[in-house]
């Protein structure tokens, strides 16, 4: 099981490294394609997407992750029989934004160019779905070499589809770019879901009974999935209501449209990734630690589940603090070499320090999931993201720009960390 974990964490890293830096590719194109203000359009219809994309997983990955890692059920069954739940999930969500997408882009995000790229999120959300299940198997089974060949491939084809279409729909409308930037989503998940079927296993046909859900494994999977989704649901329903509720706030301060779009597309466009950019480290510990401690909490070792945590949170911090260190000290640097712009270098500098305990929050929410306690993780989550959005409209009020802003995502970083940390204690305390 160490060997298991070095060997998948180390799988990860380099596989998240490789996709990262696409990932930055991806992001100097798009910036670069479609300027600012598209940046700033897509930034602000992002939210909704993360909240769909929530939604139609409802926590599926990781709760068979888990329940594959237990070694105590039927594999194939476990994974086949979701796919039909979680199609019939997604019909119901399409339909969902056909229907909201002209009142959430004319009444709540007050643009009536988002339309349409919200009506492109419903196409992407089937095939983000399946590919999400195929990925939570293997890193149950801790085969984490698919995982990584799967998310090249899906970059590359991003990358490709950007460089090639992207112009061409700019020269049409930016409306036209903006949509076709979240279809390209399609395809490059359609692309992980065929690596992924070609790596499972191919001794086992389908059969008719496969499909059919299985009551017992379905409502292992949702004791599971519920309270995961509702965690992340919380994060997601708040970050759909922060460009509604920030715009609406600085609106009412005087500031005008144009610089909400513009400052708000810095700071998620520009600022956020960068500091995000060890993240792929932190995710790819996180996703490796999972199976591990479920296995082992399972068999009631919870000097492993410490130890394991442990070591997790200080390579976290080992990458996470030169990082930050280097951002802090030279922003303009970054900012200039990326994205070829400076804009946004006094925000990296003011919110950079509360991002050390933010990398250490991946770690201890994996682990809250894998010792059963994924409710206490979402009603950290909703404390969070409660004090968050209350913060950001109060603070938005006061005519500091978008610094209101940044005070309430640093202030949730530092609850929502110390309440995993808190329940974790309590959880593992030993006789």
């Amino acid at each position: 099981m160490k060997e298991k974990f070095i060997k998948s964490t180390i799988i990860l890293i380099i596989g998240g490294a490789i996709t990262k830096i696409l990932g930055i590719l991806i992001r100097i194109l798009t910036t670069r394609i479609i300027g600012i203000n598209g940046m700033g359009l897509y930034m602000l219809i992002f939210p909704t997407f993360t909240l769909f994309v929530t939604l139609s997983q409802l926590g599926f990955p990781v709760a068979i992750s888990k329940l594959v890692a237990e070694e105590s059920h039927n594999n194939k069954k476990l994974v086949i029989s979701t796919v039909p739940l979680s199609l019939i999930i997604n019909l119901i969500l399409m339909l969902i934004i056909i229907i909201i997408a002209p009142y959430l882009s004319n009444n709540l995000l007050k643009d009536e160019r988002c339309y349409y790229p919200i009506i492109s999120i419903a196409l992407v959300l089937p095939f983000d779905s399946i590919s999400s299940i195929l990925r939570g198997y293997f890193f149950g089974k801790q085969r984490m070499i698919p995982h990584v060949i799967s998310n090249i491939i899906e970059q590359i084809i991003r990358i490709v589809l950007i460089s090639l279409i992207i112009p061409f729909l700019l020269n049409k409308s930016l409306i036209f770019a903006v949509s076709g930037l979240i279809l390209t989503n399609i395809f490059s998940e359609l692309s992980s879901i065929i690596i992924l079927s070609l790596c499972l296993p191919k001794n086992h046909t389908i059969k008719k009974e496969d499909i059919k859900p299985d009551p017992t494994n379905i409502k292992e999977i949702l004791e599971v999935a519920l309270p995961t989704t509702g965690g992340r649901l919380i994060g997601s329903i708040g970050y759909f209501f922060e460009p509604i509720l920030l715009t609406s706030a600085l609106l009412y301060s005087g500031y005008t449209s144009n610089f909400i779009i513009k400052e708000y597309g810095i700071i998620e466009g520009y600022v956020m990734p960068l500091l995000l950019l060890p993240g792929f480290f932190t995710n790819a510990i996180s996703s490796a630690l999972i199976p591990v401690i479920s296995y082992s909490y399972n068999k009631g070792n919870k000097l492993y589940v410490k130890r394991k945590l442990n070591q997790a949170i200080l390579i976290s911090l080992a990458i996470g603090i030169p990082i930050t260190i280097i951002l802090m000290i030279n922003p303009e640097f970054f900012l200039n070499l990326i994205y070829n712009t400076k804009e946004g270098s006094a925000y990296l500098r003011f919110i950079a320090p509360f991002f050390l305990i933010y990398y250490i929050e991946s770690p201890l929410a994996s682990t809250l999931q894998s010792i059963n306690k994924a409710k206490n993780m979402m009603f950290d989550n909703i404390k969070g993201i409660t004090i968050k959005t209350c913060l950001l409209f109060i603070l938005s009020l006061f005519k500091i720009g978008l610094y209101g802003f940044l005070i309430a995502i640093c202030l949730n970083i530092i609850i929502t960390t110390y309440s995993h940390y808190l329940n974790i204690k309590k959880s593992l305390q030993t006789p």
